[in-house]
């Protein structure tokens, strides 16, 4: 039951967002009682938590697999880009910035975790990328690796992209060119820019 309680609240918080979805609304969806969810998370910021990592770690996973067919680094940037914008929801109700706003500590616990799970998948990108010539010998890994995080963090900002001016997916490949426009080789440019190409199609 814990797992069928995780799974509707995960779907729901991102379909909905964090603030928005109640305790009443996941028992609904799945046809049990309130009290059925209280006995196994006696808080909403504890279902909170829990969806939050469950998420995390499913795109974890995804991530992984794409990683395994060790393709080259930039077409792999950009099928990790086209798996999360399929399975991550609610581009409109910005659970992003909802938990962050109504449960920042959460949030900075799941913050820390996505860092974790990221931080060796970005840094395996960029060491083949670089080694494949793709990416310049000259970049700063460890450098390039955090501040990629911090942008893909950023363009979830709402107060500084307005969902109304820029959508999620928008957002992304902005970003995503930006970012690999500033650490590929001539090589690497041309496979990146023959990728835009194709995904603009």
């Amino acid at each position: 039951m814990r797992e069928k309680i995780l799974n509707s609240a995960a779907e729901m918080f991102l379909s909905y967002g964090f603030k928005s979805v109640t305790m009443d609304d996941i028992a609904d969806s799945i046809g049990i009682s309130k009290k059925t969810i209280y006995a196994h998370f006696s808080t909403k910021n504890k279902l909170v938590a829990a969806a939050g990592l469950q998420v995390i770690q499913t795109m974890g996973c995804g991530i992984g697999a794409i990683q395994d067919k060790n393709q080259n680094p930039i077409k792999e940037n950009y099928e990790i880009k086209h798996y999360v914008a399929q399975n991550l929801k609610g581009e409109k109700t910005s659970p992003h910035f909802q938990l962050q706003k109504y449960y920042p500590k959460v949030y900075e616990s799941l913050k820390d975790k996505q860092y974790e799970l990221l931080e060796t998948c970005m840094q395996d990108n960029l060491n083949r990328g670089i080694e494949s010539d793709y990416y310049r010998k000259d970049i700063d890994v460890d450098f390039i690796s955090r501040i990629h995080f911090v942008g893909l963090m950023g363009i979830k900002d709402t107060d500084l992209f307005a969902p109304e001016k820029y959508s999620q997916p928008e957002l992304m490949d902005h970003f995503l060119e930006y970012h690999l426009r500033a650490i590929c080789t001539t090589k690497g440019l041309k496979t990146l820019e023959d990728l835009i190409e194709l995904d603009e199609k």
